[in-house]
């Protein structure tokens, strides 16, 4: 049996006219869903699908995306409804046609102004993933404990669950009681962030402007966002100039970077195992090395 019938009713609803799929695409959609190009009575929308029980992560990001939005910092996919039945959860989206442009001092000032929305504590309305690993977003009023126990912690025990070397999970239970120091005389604002920053998840329309989609939205700490920007590269030196001339990144970023991307690549153990474990290691080494200075 096929979603699609039940799919093309939830469109129907969303947008109020019968809407019937008369033609799809398979597209690239990341590692974690299969994903569409569909379209029909002259409307074009991007789905993405996974399997039933997975309905409210495409909920959770339909909801990152409105947060986004809201915000009128940055263009986002519009959502245009979410659903599952037995066979599969759907999020449909607007569909953006990408272009080659790309306009990197626009997507650092866009990404700088997202980061000057704050909110009153760390955390979010309701939990979300990053990727397909649950992500806890109770809000907190202190940033360190949060970090601590709803990142890097979460992410240690999961890493126990799945086998990661014992030198790493020791040296992990150090880093976390010890690493207050690394936060030190850094002033945190609560900042809206994309949450799951790589250059995959950002783009630019056929007008050149930027776009980000895939989030895993909460408010935390603004360097969270630009460090991931680095872990996997593919933002340029006019990115980060713009950015920082709107929202300067603080004295000791470089030190935080670590601290933060080191959550990132612990998700990539659990989500994917191999030389993840030794690369976490070995930033959980530094940033010991760093904390006896």
């Amino acid at each position: 049996m096929s979603p699609w019938p039940d799919i093309a009713d939830s469109i129907a609803n969303a947008v109020g006219e019968v809407f019937v799929v008369e033609e799809r695409q398979a597209v690239g959609g990341g590692c974690i869903n299969a994903a569409y190009r569909i379209s029909g009575g002259g409307h074009v929308f991007f789905v993405k699908t996974h399997a039933p029980q997975n309905h409210a992560m495409f909920a959770a990001e339909a909801a990152g995306l409105r947060e986004i939005a809201h915000s009128g910092t940055v263009r986002v996919p519009q959502p245009i409804c979410d659903g599952h039945n037995d066979e599969a959860s759907w999020l449909v989206l607007e569909y953006i046609a990408f272009s080659g442009k790309r306009d990197g001092r626009a997507l650092g000032a866009r990404l700088a102004a997202l980061h000057k929305v704050t909110a009153d504590r760390f955390g979010w309305h309701r939990d979300n993933t990053i990727g397909a690993t649950p992500q806890i977003n109770t809000w907190s009023d202190d940033w360190l404990e949060f970090w601590r126990r709803q990142r890097l912690g979460f992410q240690l025990e999961l890493a126990a669950r799945n086998g990661a070397p014992r030198r790493l999970l020791d040296q992990g239970a150090r880093l976390l009681a010890d690493c207050a120091p690394l936060l030190a005389g850094h002033q945190i604002a609560p900042s809206l962030l994309h949450g799951d920053l790589w250059g995959g998840n950002a783009g630019f329309d056929e007008r050149g402007d930027p776009v980000l989609f895939d989030p895993a939205v909460y408010y935390g700490d603004r360097e969270a966002d630009i460090a991931m920007t680095e872990l996997f590269g593919g933002f340029g030196g006019d990115f980060y100039a713009a950015y920082d001339a709107v929202h300067r990144r603080d004295d000791g970023y470089q030190v935080r970077r670590a601290f933060y991307n080191l959550y990132h690549v612990l998700n990539h153990f659990n989500l994917f195992g191999g030389g993840y474990a030794r690369q976490a290691a070995t930033m959980i080494e530094e940033l010991l090395a760093e904390l006896r200075r």
